[in-house]
């Protein structure tokens, strides 16, 4: 799956357009390297999210098409958030 749609489907960004914007600003980093819109998530990826004044580092636990929002907050481990 796209790291865009992942993001807006696991609801960690509630917006497809807002995650795609946030890759090319190059503020996503998978494993250590900057992402891009486009780049495949797999389980077992850190994925690390750098907002204006905070940062969110999560695990990837499995990939999904289509999650009910209950089922969205399973998709994913927060390792850091600060």
């Amino acid at each position: 799956m796209r790291l865009d749609k992942y993001l807006k489907v696991s609801r960690i960004i509630k917006r497809r357009t807002v995650a795609k914007a946030s890759c090319e600003g190059n503020r996503i980093i998978i494993n250590g390297k900057i992402a891009k819109p486009s780049t495949e998530i797999k389980e077992g990826d850190i994925v690390e999210i750098r907002y204006a004044n905070s940062t969110l580092k999560v695990r990837v636990l499995n990939v999904k098409q289509h999650v009910t929002k209950e089922e969205a907050q399973n998709m994913y481990e927060i390792i850091l958030e600060k």
